[in-house]
């Protein structure tokens, strides 16, 4: 099973900002790729309004699943294909073990999917003996070093060319070299051994069709072509919201879907894959099995506050745009999915509270939403999660995270109505903040903290001290001196 870690959310973060390694990386994918998308949307010939008509595609999709799964599943069935809905990642993995144990597979060549990180697959089989080759360049690199993914379409961004060289160095025993193309035709050379040895392949599902029966993959390395063709078994596991009505719809998700994650045009490679290959084709697997994963979704299905979520396809639109991710990258979010939309989807699968540091560190500032493809609404949603964090939800099984908090506001709210109390207070607050260190008129943050969870407000940042003499009051002795004034 996959390794959740949202609890060390703030740890992480701490080290990544302190990594200028990780900075430089951040800081030139979200200058490279934010701009461009933004420009590849506007570039679009029917302008950006686009993605709305992509957000009623997906949404239409979502609050029709009851009928597009079943029918997705029925034509795949007609061409020979097995589907398998799988309600949570522990029957998807077992599914897929059993298969493998049947068929006696010793190797498994991957597509990068990140629904298959979610359920932790590559853990699974290899506890049970079998080999898996990660066929994804980056995907590629982050296995040979034990990592996960930081990024959902860049998944070794965090990788200096240096480090990938000396990993290559010792993992494939080339000699040190630091160029790309020599890197890229090692990893190519060590891979295609895989593709011929393998017995089953391993994909995700970008987007199934309800209309036709197929699932598409796409990339723009073409390793996922081979990962779903060369071995004689190719299993696709899909989350249940990534499936549409119409072969059409495609053609408007695909075109947003490339200039969200990479602002292309098109991806490389579109594949279209209905089943096992047929009596008059050369190539192609003789099994084909889609597994089709719950694991939590329905759920989410079922609260119309959270459902927008599942219109995400993954891009990767909103890290590319979004200031925390810029700054503590995927690693921090202790989770595969990353970013604005992980910090969304990631405390729905997994418990709010468990994940609860993840809404919070978004700074709610409306990039993800104007860059995602299909404009999902993802600062509502953070928001909403913020307020089940501040004052519980049995339906969620949310306790609230800070029950001071509460009880601090409540005590604010009473002192704020009552004018004198209030007076009071800040006349108090003017003369202790004289014994606070001060340093160019501001209260320093050096030796100074609030107490308790206030310490969060000081402990990085000076602040200003009490006016010596209120707005209030200073208002009333202008129109007091304004009045003896006139009636002089």
């Amino acid at each position: 099973m996959v390794e959740i870690i949202t609890q060390y959310y703030k740890q992480n973060a701490a080290k990544a900002i302190d990594n200028p390694i990780l900075q430089n990386a951040l800081s030139n994918v979200q200058n490279r790729l934010g701009p461009a998308t933004a420009l590849a949307y506007k570039n679009l010939p029917e302008g950006p309004g686009l993605r709305q008509e992509a957000h009623k595609i997906r949404q239409f999709a979502i609050n029709h699943l009851d009928i597009l799964l079943p029918s997705l599943a029925s034509k795949i069935r007609d061409r020979g294909g097995r589907v398998y809905f799988a309600k949570d990642a522990a029957a998807a993995t077992a599914y897929c073990l059993k298969i493998a144990k049947k068929e006696q597979v010793k190797m498994v060549v991957k597509g990068k999917s990140m629904v298959t990180e979610e359920i932790g697959l590559n853990q699974s089989l290899e506890a049970q003996g079998l080999e898996v080759n990660e066929t994804d360049l980056g995907e590629y690199i982050i296995q040979l070093a034990g990592e996960t993914p930081s990024h959902i379409i860049a998944p070794a961004i965090h990788k200096t060319r240096k480090e990938i060289a000396r990993l290559f160095t010792q993992k494939l025993g080339i000699p040190y070299c630091e160029d790309p193309p020599v890197l890229t035709q090692a990893a190519r050379k060590a891979l295609r051994e895989k593709f011929l040895e393998a017995d089953m392949g391993i994909s995700g599902c970008n987007l199934a069709c309800a209309e036709t029966g197929h699932i598409t993959t796409v990339s723009n390395e073409g390793n996922i072509r081979m990962s779903t063709t060369m071995p004689k078994i190719h299993m696709a596991f899909m989350g249940m919201e990534r499936v549409v009505a119409r072969l059409s719809d495609h053609d408007i998700l695909f075109r947003l879907l490339s200039r969200g994650a990479a602002a292309q045009n098109m991806a490389g490679y579109v594949s279209y894959i209905g089943g096992p290959r047929t009596a008059d084709q050369m190539d192609g697997p003789d099994q084909f099995h889609l597994v089709i994963i719950d694991n939590g979704r329905s759920r989410i299905l079922a609260d119309p506050e959270f459902r927008e979520a599942l219109l995400c396809i993954r891009c990767a639109a909103c890290l590319n745009v979004c200031p925390a991710y810029g700054k503590i990258g995927g690693h921090a979010y202790g989770y595969p999915y990353s970013g604005p939309i992980g910090a969304v989807i990631t405390p729905l699968l997994v418990g709010i509270n468990r994940a609860k540091d993840l809404s919070l560190g978004e700074p709610l500032c409306g990039a993800c939403k104007k860059a995602c493809p299909v404009d999902i609404d993802l600062p509502r949603m953070l928001l909403a999660l913020r307020a089940k964090l501040a004052e519980g939800d049995p339906k969620w099984e949310v306790t609230r995270a800070n029950p001071g908090e509460k009880l601090a506001f409540q005590i604010w709210s009473l002192i704020i109505q009552n004018r004198r109390l209030y007076e009071m207070i800040l006349k108090t607050g003017s003369v202790v903040q004289r014994l606070l260190p001060h340093r160019n008129g501001m209260i320093t943050s050096v030796s100074f903290g609030l107490p308790f969870g206030l310490k969060g407000w000081t402990q990085s940042r000076d602040i200003k001290p009490l006016a010596r003499t209120s707005f209030l009051a200073t208002w009333n002795n202008r129109k007091n001196s304004k009045n003896r004034t006139n009636k002089s």
